[in-house]
């Protein structure tokens, strides 16, 4: 189908109209072969922020997303194969470390990344802070790579899902990306085109998500994991908590840095946790172990540095410099300034704008204003102390890292800003809010 004048869907959805599948798939696809301009798709996005989808639109978007390049079925790939995605947060490690773990663990872990969006950090930039890493893998390359190495995290190319490659960074650019079935569409596309036996999702709720609520989270999760079902699919979805950021590196070499350490055994706390519920969730599911059973072996492959060398292979594999294992520091880029953030007073943590700690380390450069930007993969924030944690005035809660001193103090200022201390303790918020999906 085609569309005469595309001003027309746009119009239709403006106006709360349901669109037929194929107007839909005629609107998309012009997008992508680059026959509609970006103002037009623009407002499209808008109107489909403000007016929603509805499932059927949902389902049908989906699909013309699935449909605009080849599908990659892993026919090849001998091990289970799992495919593990994160909505997006402030400080989310997971993938960084879900994918060498899972490999550790026999499983294949095939992964289609995104870039920063928004206050979110982007996998893809992360992994490329590493000195000679690729993400542009073709199809065949990156399939060979996951049955040998065991894992393989990899951008969108022009043969997989091109649609929603297109639609991705101009989300970012219009301010659409807070949308269920825009995000659902988005998502799901990455993990329906890849043949995986099951599909996670990482569901994020709080105020560094872009599901402030978990009750919002939870719809999102719903949509995605009844897309699956439509697709005859095994999906599990959870909603996890991003009231605060979840781990302590917020930036993209820095967050290697902190991964470097979680496989190699050294870190504990709540980015640990979360890295081995979805572990265990994949050994329960495809190896026939109790989810009890999957945590102690995702654990142990974290404690005996089998997850780090898995994580080694998968740099070599790729073109990257591995001895970041050994020595993070001594190979990825850092900035020059790294200034202390010093508490002004005494108190319990009580809540943390994760949004506002992610935007202030992505205006030091460590994410993107606008689409196409260029981001620096040395800066950013490291932020220790969680929700619940005393805090002593004076105390160092973490470092800027930065170019520049005037960037650094404004920075520090704006993390201080963006947390509430009081007098009486407080409680841990939960960190796994519920499962959805079969």
């Amino acid at each position: 189908m085609t569309v005469s004048d595309p001003r027309d869907v746009v119009a239709a959805k403006r106006d709360g109209k349901h669109l037929a599948p194929g107007e839909l798939a005629a609107f998309v696809e012009g997008y992508t072969k680059g026959q509609i301009p970006d103002y037009l798709a623009s407002a499209f996005l808008m109107a489909a922020f403000i007016r929603g989808l509805d499932p059927a639109e949902t389902l049908a978007l989906t699909h013309v997303m699935v449909d605009s390049g080849r599908t990659l079925p892993l026919d090849r790939v001998s091990r289970p194969k799992v495919d593990k995605h994160s909505t997006g947060g402030v400080a989310d490690g997971v993938t960084l470390a879900f994918a060498p773990l899972g490999a550790s663990l026999g499983l294949a872990v095939a992964k289609l990344s995104g870039r920063g969006l928004g206050h979110t950090g982007g996998t893809l930039d992360k992994l490329e802070s590493i000195p000679g890493l690729r993400t542009d893998l073709e199809p065949e390359a990156f399939e060979r790579q996951v049955e040998v190495i065991g894992c393989a995290v990899a951008a969108q190319t022009a043969d997989l899902v091109p649609a929603d490659g297109a639609l991705y960074a101009l989300r970012d650019a219009t301010a659409t990306v807070p949308s269920i079935p825009l995000i659902a569409a988005s998502v799901m596309s990455k993990k329906l085109v890849v043949g995986t036996d099951l599909i996670l999702l990482d569901v994020k709720a709080g105020s560094g998500a872009f599901m402030k609520t978990p009750e919002d989270a939870e719809q999102l999760a719903r949509v995605c994991t009844g897309l699956a079902r439509d697709w005859g699919r095994t999906c599990r979805a959870a909603v996890t908590d991003m009231s605060q950021p979840l781990g302590d590196a917020i930036g993209n070499a820095l967050d290697v840095a902190e991964a470097v350490e979680l496989l190699g055994g050294g870190s504990r706390g709540r980015l640990r946790e979360v890295v081995l519920t979805f572990a265990a969730e994949a050994v329960s599911r495809l190896s026939g172990h109790d989810l009890g059973e999957g945590r102690r072996r995702a654990a142990e492959a974290l404690d005996s540095g089998a997850a780090l060398e898995a994580f080694r292979r998968m740099i070599e594999a790729q073109g990257g410099d591995a001895h970041v294992v050994d020595d993070p520091w001594g190979v990825l880029p850092r900035a020059p300034v790294r200034r202390p953030i010093v508490a002004e007073a005494a108190g319990y943590l009580t809540a943390v704008d994760a949004a506002a700690l992610g935007r202030a380390s992505s205006d030091l450069g460590a994410g993107r204003k606008r689409k196409g930007d260029r981001i620096d993969p040395a800066v950013g924030i490291v932020f220790r102390p969680k929700v619940g944690d005393r805090v002593e005035s004076g105390e160092e809660l973490g470092i800027v890292h930065t170019r520049d001193e005037d960037a650094a103090g404004a920075c520090a200022a704006r993390v201080l800003g963006a947390l509430t201390l009081s007098e009486d303790p407080v409680e841990a918020p939960a960190l796994v809010y519920g499962w959805y999906g079969r």
